[in-house]
């Protein structure tokens, strides 16, 4: 599955708010050596996410799976 900026800026967090910050979500690309732009402009594969071990990365596949691409 494809997860997109949309999935990023809905899923829920631990605070009450939905999405994950942009800012933090850079960094994380950067730090994983993943395409930030490429994920803005036509997503990135779950399994790519998966793969960091991240929690939250975790996180944000579940809430794709969940609401498809009918965010």
């Amino acid at each position: 599955m494809i997860v997109t900026v949309q999935h990023l800026h809905t899923v829920p967090t631990w605070n009450g708010r939905q999405g994950f910050c942009h800012r933090s979500s850079r960094e994380f690309f950067k730090r994983h050596g993943l395409d930030w732009q490429g994920f803005l402009e036509h997503g990135i594969d779950e399994e790519l996410l998966l793969a960091t071990g991240d929690a939250l990365a975790h996180i944000l596949v579940e809430h794709a799976r969940e609401v498809g691409d009918g965010q």
